[in-house]
């Protein structure tokens, strides 16, 4: 995770706006305790990972505060989350997140969601408007603390 969040932020975020998003990013043990976390794996290294949720959090990892909420989602009417997504960046561009993703998006479906929301990294909003998500809020402090990370709610119909 941290070498993805440096090297595939690069292009879009200064060294600070970096710096400053690890204090949001990172990964939230609930999906694991909840077993909706995924691990991709080649030749027994992990080269992608990501997760959904159908509780309110939107992004954060386990060290975030005040970005954490565990109540239960709605799927009448909530959106599940798509959470902690990421990529070796040796790996990049080969179609593991679309794998993640979609492994979220069908797991997410099958638990009854009709949507799928997300906080998207600028790094990441190509791939997600790719793959069908729409932004619909742009975000000027992803990070709680620190300098201001730009970042977008992305959502899609599942």
């Amino acid at each position: 995770m941290d070498r993805a969040i440096t090297a595939l932020q690069q292009t879009f975020l200064t060294p600070d706006q970096i710096a400053a998003s690890r204090a949001s990013m990172g990964l939230d043990t609930q999906l694991i305790a909840d077993r909706t976390y995924f691990l991709i794996e080649d030749e027994g290294a992990l080269v992608g990972c990501g997760g959904w949720s159908r509780r309110a959090t939107l992004y954060g990892g386990d060290h975030a505060t005040g970005l954490r909420d565990a109540s239960l989602l709605d799927p009448a009417r909530d959106a599940a989350r798509i959470r902690a997504m990421y990529t070796d960046p040796a790996r990049a561009r080969q179609g593991i997140g679309r794998e993640v993703l979609a492994l979220c998006e069908n797991a997410a479906r099958a638990a009854g969601f009709g949507r799928a929301q997300m906080m998207a990294t600028l790094a990441g909003e190509p791939l997600y408007a790719a793959c069908g998500y729409r932004v619909v809020e742009r975000v000027e402090r992803l990070a709680a603390i620190g300098v201001a990370v730009p970042g977008a709610i992305m959502e899609k119909a599942l």
